[in-house]
């Protein structure tokens, strides 16, 4: 079984990663190869953060790896909170205080539509690749379901009548925006050697 590092240590992502890869590869996060470092992500941009991320690794630890980075996109916010999606109410990566900021900033406003992005950054030998996923949505007024993880009690996707937080991780995986970017990877190493 080929493997590659998945530069993370969220376990939610891991888990969401090693469901949607299935028995393709053997994904290992950091812990596994020794990294304990919080790896900085402060570019300004998605894909500049997972770049920092996936070259962190190769860098220190000489694993070919991915890494991703993903946003929530609000049209009425201009964006936000986009690449500041994990930190939105601070730095604690607090998922609850995030999403009670979001619904606060959005309170009074009709216009909902928003979109998930993910792009992950391949390093793999010498190459450097990316590949984005993104799904149009809207966010709720309310958080609706338990399941998944961030803001996936408030979003609900275009091509469902529920929540992410609603879905079976199956349901989810098959429209996600970390879905759609990961099959792109698969796409990829499924090619080409690693």
């Amino acid at each position: 079984m080929r493997e590659i590092v998945f530069a993370t240590n969220n376990q939610h992502k891991l888990s969401e990663m090693r469901a949607i890869i299935g028995d393709r590869f053997t994904v290992r996060s950091l812990a596994e190869i020794g990294c304990h470092e919080d790896i900085p992500e402060t570019a300004d941009t998605l894909e500049g953060n997972a770049l920092m991320k996936a070259r962190y690794v190769k860098e220190k630890y000489g694993y070919d790896c991915f890494a991703d980075d993903t946003g929530l996109m609000v049209d009425a916010l201009g964006g936000a909170p986009g690449v500041y999606s994990a930190r939105y109410a601070g730095p604690g990566h607090d998922s609850v205080a995030n999403t009670r900021l979001l619904l606060k900033n959005l309170e009074g406003t009709t216009d909902r539509s928003a979109r998930f992005v993910t792009v992950i950054a391949l390093i793999m030998g010498g190459e450097t690749l990316t590949f984005e996923g993104a799904v149009e949505g809207e966010i709720l007024p309310v958080p609706d379901g338990d399941g998944g993880f961030g803001y996936d009690p408030v979003f609900k996707p275009r091509e469902s009548a529920v929540s992410f937080a609603r879905m079976s991780a199956e349901d989810k995986n098959s429209i996600s925006h970390r879905g759609r970017a990961t099959r792109k990877l698969i796409d990829y190493l499924s090619t080409n050697s690693i």
